[in-house]
């Protein structure tokens, strides 16, 4: 049985990754699809290009090529200018077509 196949990665594929942890022997631990990859002579934090090497069932090992530029994330939450903030909110021509009344329904039940 061919253990690689059940891998999501193979040797000589390379790829960015950030390294989240390391181990108790000092080597890096990065994730691919969910996949653990061992690097040594990184440290917790570094983002790198690497290069796997050897795939088992369950772990893979792989070497640094190099650096690699950690990539720009947009914030998931949105930024204004104060500009935008302080301008007066313009309404919308739609807003007429509804009466403000406080009746909250009752005509509803008395039909």
């Amino acid at each position: 049985m061919n253990e690689q196949s059940q891998a999501p990665v193979r040797v000589g594929e390379t790829f960015e990754v950030s390294i989240d942890a390391v181990g108790g022997k000092g080597d890096g631990i990065a994730k691919v699809k969910g996949f653990v990859l061992f690097v040594p002579n990184v440290k917790k934090g570094d983002f790198v290009k690497i290069k796997v090497v050897k795939v088992l069932q369950n772990v893979g090992f792989a070497e640094v090529l190099g650096a690699a530029e950690r990539p720009v994330r947009e914030s998931k939450f949105a930024t204004i200018t104060r500009e935008e903030l302080e301008k007066p909110e313009e309404e919308d021509d739609d807003s007429s077509q509804y009466e403000d009344t406080e009746n909250f329904g009752e005509e509803i039940q008395e039909k």
